[in-house]
């Protein structure tokens, strides 16, 4: 994790050093190890190093290419160096000398602009290319760097955090409404805008070509929905998860520091945490164990998972930290939160790895592997069982079912409902109402059946509120910026309109929730010098998992199922046979409700901030409710965004 910045003004202004340091200046918390700058007339770029690999220690940014006509500020980890260094000739080097933005820069040498094609890893870069007189801009596949900008007709101006932006007076801090609608709507499939007008962030898998004749977007890599994989037994798929899963844990070792490894008791931080601890032990030339980073919580047993946590710690050579999580506030210094957040935040969360990462940095490790969304990378497999419905195999669909009830029993209401019940669901949606559509008898006999029972359920839960989405809005707000459409596009994008298991796998990837959550959790890392990785989201496993078959992702009610396989022998059967897993929801309320009443009422006594947007009798009933433990609807999350969204607006003097 680095900070990387740059101005490029299109009228030939020259760019003032003084303006460069004080971007640097504002960023300086995401690299305390050295800084630079390199301007050039109307084009100045800047750099804040947090040293992390051993190649790192060597790198000088902005980097200048010998013949001066490349510069390049980067914030990356390349992770194929071993294959790009053979492409690219430079076998004759010392390839422990060879740093990552220098591979960049000879691949943008080689290949030009196409260089992104042969990159794997987490980056974020800008090349000024003296020649063509363009700035070449690039992010990584998934959006774990951060990049944002804004551009006028006279400059353009990009950096890893959006306050770097703010120290050029010709920036606007002005509130995008529509993204504050986005945020209360919980539709988060917007992958460019951000809460301030005319301030973007570039997406992941995209470049942007900077000229004064104009600004180019455009994605350089997509997955390939239609791509599956055969092999020829459970054996041989398993044993290829492995290697590539191995692999991916492996390339995100690389580190001069301390490394550790969130463990909540997981499939996920379980699977990379013995797996890291597994290499590590292997290497006869590191010296260190994994550092682990586990929270419990005493007074909250719905949300501890220390019987699955000490499975590892048991089972590996670890060195274990334990954090009470029943102790910590949900808004723990949350002005402090905000103010590297730059935006209202979604994630309920955050604090704990706010805490998290406060203890990481006390014991001097910089380097902290996450299991962030494994679940969305390997699959869980449930479009398996839509699957077999919309092909008619129901008895292999009543033996999935059947076999995730029981699997998952005991973890939600979900999975308490009778298998027989769920079976119904999916024959009623999938065979007999298409049956039943054909023909105008049936189709008159099935509504008037579908009538009777809405009816009928209607007056069973009578005494059941229902929460709509809209509830939380201020009805005038909800009008005026249109969010009922964007709902709309919001569910396309996540859910899309799939046939197969593949393809709703391949929804759950490309949606814009990932990227958010990314850019969250790096700016709560870079509060405390730490940089985040996830071996879940490399580009090479990415690609397999969403390529597998779907009885390789389900099977027999078993979710996860390649997972599942894979760690055989690696992950303690506890872990590796689990069905669901604790519900932190449960923490995260009684951390409200403990130690956040003064800035609830706080925000109901004062709503002057957020009543342009919020619902407030809505939100006055909900929070009464709350607090008193009456309420039979719990709308915990519109208590939640309404306190984010206050909070924000009131740190940065920002008005409806």
């Amino acid at each position: 994790m680095s900070a990387i910045t740059g101005i490029y003004y299109f009228d030939e202004r020259l760019v003032e050093t003084q303006l460069l340091n004080t971007m640097g200046e504002t960023l300086a918390h995401r690299g305390s190890d050295d800084h630079n700058i390199w301007l050039e007339s109307s084009i100045g770029l800047g750099h804040r190093m947090l040293w992390t690999t051993p190649e790192s220690l060597l790198e000088k940014l902005p980097c200048v290419s010998r013949d001066g006509k490349l510069v390049i500020t980067a914030d990356a980890r390349i992770d194929n160096r071993e294959e790009l260094i053979s492409l690219l000739n430079l076998e004759n080097l010392p390839q422990d000398k060879i740093t990552d933005s220098q591979l960049i820069l000879a691949s943008y040498e080689k290949w030009g602009q196409s260089c992104v094609d042969n990159l794997v890893g987490d980056f974020a870069f800008a090349i000024w290319d003296k020649t063509q007189q363009l700035l070449f801009c690039a992010r990584d596949h998934f959006g774990v760097k951060p990049f944002y900008y804004y551009h006028s007709e006279q400059l353009l101006v990009f950096a890893s955090e959006i306050k770097g932006l703010f120290c050029l007076s010709e920036v606007p801090r002005k509130l995008n409404e529509v993204k504050v609608g986005d945020f209360l709507a919980s539709t988060l499939y917007d992958k460019e805008s951000t809460y301030y007008q005319d301030i973007f962030r570039l997406p992941p898998a995209h470049t942007m070509t900077v000229s004064p004749e104009g600004i180019t977007v455009k994605s350089y890599w997509n997955l390939d929905p239609e791509y599956r994989l055969e092999l020829s037994s459970d054996e041989e798929y398993a044993a290829k998860f492995r290697e590539i899963f191995t692999e991916s844990v492996r390339c995100r070792l690389r580190s001069v520091y301390p490394i550790g490894s969130m463990l909540s008791g997981g499939l996920d931080s379980s699977s990379i945490t013995c797996s890291a601890q597994k290499i590590l032990s292997e290497n006869k030339s590191s010296q260190q164990n994994l550092h682990t980073f586990s929270f419990v919580f005493n007074k909250v047993p719905e949300s501890d998972e220390s019987s699955f946590i000490n499975s590892v710690v048991s089972q590996t050579e670890v060195k274990p930290n334990y954090i009470n999580g029943d102790e910590i506030s949900p808004l723990i210094d949350i002005e402090k939160i905000i103010w590297h957040q730059d935006e209202p935040f979604f994630a309920p969360n955050l604090y704990l790895d706010w805490k998290a990462y406060e203890i990481v940095n006390q014991l001097g490790v910089r380097i902290i592997l996450d299991g962030l969304d494994g679940d969305t990378t390997v699959s869980h497999g449930t479009g398996y069982v839509r699957e077999l419905a919309r092909e008619g195999q129901w008895l292999k669909l009543m033996l999935e079912i059947r076999g995730y009830t029981r699997n998952f029993r005991g973890y939600s209401q979900e999975f308490n409902t009778s298998a027989w019940i769920k079976f119904w669901f999916y024959l009623e949606y999938y065979g007999i109402q298409p049956f039943m559509s054909k023909f105008r008898i049936t189709r008159f006999i099935w509504y008037r059946y579908k009538n009777l029972e809405t009816k009928i359920k209607s007056r069973l839960n009578k005494d059941k509120p229902v929460i709509s989405w809209s509830s939380i809005f201020n009805s005038q707000f909800l009008e005026q910026i249109g969010i009922r459409k964007r709902l709309k596009i919001f569910l396309k994008e996540r859910y899309g309109s799939g046939t197969t298991e593949q393809h709703e796998h391949y929804q759950a990837i490309k949606n814009g929730i990932l990227p958010t959550t990314l850019e969250v959790l790096d700016k709560t890392a870079a509060g405390f010098g730490v940089e985040l990785r996830y071996p879940f989201w490399d580009k090479r496993l990415v690609e397999f998992c969403l390529s597998l078959p779907a009885e390789q992702k389900m099977r027999l009610g078993w979710t996860r199922m390649i997972l599942r396989r894979g760690m055989e022998g690696i992950l303690p059967k506890e872990i590796q046979w689990r069905g669901g897993k604790g519900n932190l929801g449960s923490a995260f309320e009684y951390g409200l409700q403990t130690f956040e009443k003064d800035n609830l009422e706080e925000m109901l006594k004062h709503p002057k901030l957020i009543e342009n947007y919020i619902n407030m009798s809505y939100l006055k009933k909900t929070y009464e409710d709350f607090i008193s433990e009456t309420s039979k609807t719990n709308d915990v999350m519109s208590i939640w965004k309404s306190i984010n969204l206050f909070l924000w607006l009131k740190y940065n003097n920002m008005s409806s």
